[in-house]
């Protein structure tokens, strides 16, 4: 669902439930390298489950980002996801590519479940040189209305945007840069946010299916705080603490399982439904919860694959001060987003 802009430098911005995060990527080198990160704290209730509660404060945190990263309000990478993005692999007729499209339509109409005059559409062949009857297609759709608020909240901010792309696509790219040895078979990715854990089923390195949890971080904090007796600063604590506590253990296991088993879910339905799909070989965990002690654990003890956490530094190049004005250890699980955004070449 990607275009490509033609500048040397790409802006990536990320509008979290908690954060606003920005990462500038310049593409003049032979290798992108990451020029700037700047991360804005967000009110706890400005955005809630998704939904923009309060647009002034939004943009203004969005204006105080960009200043930060040193950058013009202009040309951005943004994405939009939640259950009104639909991504499927599906296979169709093989025809040329300059009939696609419309094909694409009909395909749409039976695989997404919105008025397809309601949405945007997109897809990539992605067999092109296949010599079968049928080809492979991932198909996109995203309903007009969520694309239209995103734009408007920027508009708001008196911001431009250049590309709305899609949040699994962000994700699966900036993880394909960093750990392109870990492609192979189905592997699934968990960007593990303050509202919702986004759930990424890449086959072969492709990103094959896409699943939305309703768990994340805050739940976490709020589960905490009423089962312990807990403030909210020191339910915060505990999740930072980088040692295994008992008040967290417990309710860990319970957000663990949850996690498990969507991931287990979406996996076992890409298994039944594609061709030639295996089972799930391993998770890659990031965003604010990757950093959760004992989470990764508690996840691979149920799904029995390997778990870790991902880093969107872990093989980019970093220019000297980048990261000056954030902790580099405790941001990086966060930026996966904003950086595979900002990864998107210039053409």
């Amino acid at each position: 669902m990607a275009l490509f802009r033609r500048n040397r430098t790409t802006v990536g911005l990320d509008i979290g439930s908690g954060l606003v995060k920005a990462a500038v990527v310049d593409h003049g080198k032979d290798l992108p390298e990451l020029v700037k990160v700047a991360v804005t704290p967000l009110g706890a209730d400005a955005i809630v489950d998704g939904e923009v509660m309060d647009p002034a404060l939004v943009a203004d945190a969005v204006r105080e980002t960009l200043h930060a990263a040193g950058v013009k309000p202009k040309g951005l990478v943004v994405a939009v996801g939640g259950r009104d993005v639909i991504v499927k692999r599906i296979r169709s007729e093989r025809v040329p590519e300059a009939q696609a499209r419309e094909l694409m339509r009909f395909e749409a109409e039976q695989h997404v479940p919105f008025d397809m005059d309601s949405v945007q559409l997109d897809f990539q062949i992605l067999d092109p040189e296949g010599e079968g009857r049928e080809m492979t297609v991932l198909l996109v759709a995203a309903k007009r209305e969520l694309v239209d608020a995103k734009l408007r909240l920027l508009g708001e901010a008196g911001a431009d945007v250049a590309l709305v792309d899609v949040d699994a696509f962000a994700l699966h790219n900036a993880f394909a840069a960093n750990y392109p040895d870990a492609l192979e078979g189905v592997v699934a990715l968990a960007n593990v946010g303050h509202d919702v854990t986004n759930v990424n089923i890449l086959d072969d390195g492709v990103p094959a299916l896409t699943r939305d949890l309703a768990c994340g971080t805050r739940r976490v904090r709020e589960d905490l705080q009423r089962e312990h007796g807990l403030s909210s600063r020191e339910a915060e604590q505990l999740l930072r603490a980088g040692a295994s506590d008992p008040r967290l253990d417990a309710v860990l296991a319970r957000h663990a399982e949850d996690i498990a088993a969507g991931v287990e879910r979406a996996a076992a339905f890409l298994e039944s439904a594609s061709r030639s799909a295996g089972p799930l070989r391993a998770l890659y965990l990031c965003g604010g919860g990757a950093q959760i002690p004992g989470l990764a654990q508690a996840i691979a003890g149920r799904l029995r694959v390997n778990v870790e956490a991902a880093s969107p530094l872990a093989a980019l190049a970093v220019r000297d001060g980048a990261l000056d004005d954030v902790d580099a250890a405790a941001v990086a699980p966060l930026l996966m987003l904003p950086i595979g955004l900002a990864l998107r070449a210039a053409a």
